[in-house]
């Protein structure tokens, strides 16, 4: 028989929601509640070439560190891990 085969995607994907495995009085929260880093884009952009490959967006690179420093993860490997 020809035609459409009827695909059920939802078993490609799952439901993660942010919001449920944080909790609300988690540090990260209160950092990110204070902490404001969306300009830092165009102050940086500079210093950023415009061929090769792209490269780390600088806001996360900073809110890595944060969450290192506050977390007291003194490995870059680890910190990485830990935020993934």
């Amino acid at each position: 028989m020809m035609g459409e085969r009827p695909v059920r995607q939802e078993a490609l994907f799952y439901g993660f929601s942010l919001e449920e495995h944080v909790p609300a009085d988690h540090l990260l929260r209160s950092i990110d509640r204070f902490v404001e880093l969306r300009s830092i884009r165009q102050h940086l952009e500079p210093f950023y070439s415009a061929i090769g490959r792209p490269s780390i967006d600088p806001e996360l690179t900073i809110r890595m560190l944060l969450v290192g420093y506050c977390c007291g993860i003194r490995s870059e490997r680890r910190l990485c891990e830990e935020v993934i």
